[in-house]
């Protein structure tokens, strides 16, 4: 268990393996070093693995104001700067993927592998605009007085599990999260990428995949039959082989 300050904020970070090329693993919304904890343990032997509890998550500090994903690309090559990465290897989870991307389109990077990868924009309807609209007319009704004891009700049923999960500076950071479309950035993104998606992945479904594929100039998309947004989890022995055949021409 490691901690380090990156700009005035305190970053939890597990290393893994002390030799060959730098790999960054990047968490999930909401999630922490653990759910990539067994990645940093299956290349330990071939690579320098760092795993991190990205800012407002796990043991880390929160941001002082709401970020989105430049902001955490900063930070990530922030701490790749002062700990002498470069090129590295990056593996994220869905909103780590949204950083990996950034950063992939900013700076160099030898290879990425992304599961469940956020970043494409739904395309939005006006069911989902009247939905939007209604929230916040209420929320302004409900601001006034005789109405307040109600308004935490109205907050506590908005929005999907991540936001009524997050508060603070962190559901700020939430929304401005998803409002972000990085499907521009794709066709720059010049590093090899291997997508790993579950089949019947809900929150970023395999079509998103498919076009990330289609649009990044150099990727492939692998999909697990039958399972979901956490695949790369429920699925880790068949993950790691994955990961095994498309780093081994990386191997230390």
């Amino acid at each position: 268990m490691s901690f380090i300050q990156i700009d005035q904020i305190d970053l939890h970070y597990e290393e893994y393996g002390d030799a060959g090329r730098s790999v960054l693993l990047l968490h999930g919304w909401g999630q922490n070093t653990e759910m990539m904890a067994f990645i940093g343990e299956f290349l330990k032997s071939h690579f320098h693995v760092y795993n991190l509890d990205l800012p407002g998550f796990g043991q880390s500090g929160e941001p002082d104001r709401a970020w989105g994903s430049e902001e955490y690309c900063d930070f990530v090559k922030h701490f790749s700067d002062t700990m002498g990465i470069e090129d590295p290897i990056i593996i994220g989870h869905s909103f780590g993927c949204r950083i990996a991307i950034q950063y992939a389109y900013r700076y160099k990077v030898r290879k990425m592998v992304l599961t469940g990868a956020a970043g494409v924009r739904d395309k939005r309807g006006v069911d989902y605009y009247l939905k939007v609209y209604s929230y916040k007319l209420g929320k302004k009704i409900l601001s006034l007085k005789p109405f307040e004891k109600y308004k935490e009700q109205l907050t506590k049923n908005a929005g999907s599990e991540d936001y009524r999960n997050s508060s603070g500076v962190m559901r700020q950071t939430f929304v401005k999260i998803v409002n972000e479309d990085l499907t521009p950035l794709l066709k720059d993104v010049k590093a090899e990428t291997l997508l790993v998606f579950g089949e019947n992945d809900e929150a970023t479904p395999v079509e998103k995949g498919k076009l990330m594929e289609k649009l990044m100039p150099d990727a492939a998309l692998v999909i697990f039959e039958n399972d979901d947004h956490y695949a790369y989890f429920h699925q880790a022995n068949r993950f790691c082989l994955v990961l095994d055949a498309f780093l081994r021409s990386d191997y230390q």
